[in-house]
């Protein structure tokens, strides 16, 4: 005699629904990067992490090489990167991840930093800032003794302030306007003391308009790398009428994070001699 089963009741579909609710949340794909979890490892971010989530994409620029010096950053999800092959699709300039807060710096960071020196491209490191962990001169400190420091060689680039969307919980880290813009202000000042280089600033313009109140002190001191995934820079933050740099896509040939500097390669050449 076959097995009698009863129909599903109401009860069941309700039990079903409660336990799918109630399920782990996944990883999910991140076009910018590796599968993100919903709250990631520390130490696991990276330049423009959070730039798809909050700001989308809508195209790419119609630039030409000659007048904007294509240029990449990475971190350590792309591990060990093939700057031959980099070099040889034109890219002139790199930004490598050094650390972040005061607990993380980049296994790959030399194979990075000085792999993409050695082929020739002119080379820089960037900080991703976390100031809910530490004040804003003691991560300076903490950048340029992991690799964050700078030689006028011609081929070094000033240290860069990755400061954008937190990764690991509130967007502005749980900081006022003013608490963030003085957080900023003590990185860059300790960063300036110990390098003699006004670092660069890299944000999103939502960004910085919603966690410092586009606050417009710095843009007569420090260059402005601008993340935004379109064919246009669009409007930058308050005090600067123009950008040095524009990381413009998380999808590009070899590594994805791709970038534009404002100006040929003599322009780059410039910003690392200061």
């Amino acid at each position: 005699m076959p097995e009698h089963r009863p129909a599903p009741t109401l009860l069941t579909g309700l039990l079903v629904l409660l336990f799918a609710a109630l399920a782990p949340i996944p990883a999910h794909a991140n076009a910018s990067g590796p599968a993100v979890p919903a709250v990631p490892a520390r130490g696991s971010a990276y330049m423009g992490m959070g730039v798809l989530a909050h700001d989308g994409r809508s195209g790419t620029p119609k630039t030409d090489l000659a007048t904007q010096a294509e240029g990449v950053d990475v971190a350590s999800y792309q591990g060990d990167v093939s700057w031959s092959t980099l070099l040889g699709s034109g890219v002139r300039w790199a930004y490598s991840k050094a650390s972040e807060g005061t607990y993380y710096t980049n296994p790959y960071f030399a194979q990075q930093y000085n792999g993409s020196y050695d082929v020739g491209m002119i080379r820089g490191a960037y900080h991703f800032a976390t100031p809910d962990t530490a004040g804003g001169a003691t991560q300076a400190d903490y950048f340029v003794d992991h690799g964050g420091g700078w030689s006028k060689d011609g081929r070094t680039l000033p240290g860069v302030l990755d400061i954008e969307w937190n990764p690991y919980g509130a967007s502005c880290y749980g900081k006022s306007k003013s608490g963030m813009v003085t957080w900023i202000t003590d990185f860059l000042n300790r960063y300036k003391a110990r390098t003699g280089r006004a670092a660069v600033i890299y944000t999103a313009t939502s960004w910085w308009t919603d966690c410092t109140g586009n606050y417009s002190g710095f843009g007569s001191t420090n260059p402005l790398w601008i993340a935004r995934y379109a064919s246009e820079v669009g409007t930058l933050p308050a005090g600067w009428s123009t950008h040095t740099m524009w990381q413009y896509t998380s999808t590009g040939p070899t590594v994805g994070d791709h970038d534009k500097f404002n100006g040929a390669v003599d322009r780059v050449v410039a910003l690392a001699n200061g």
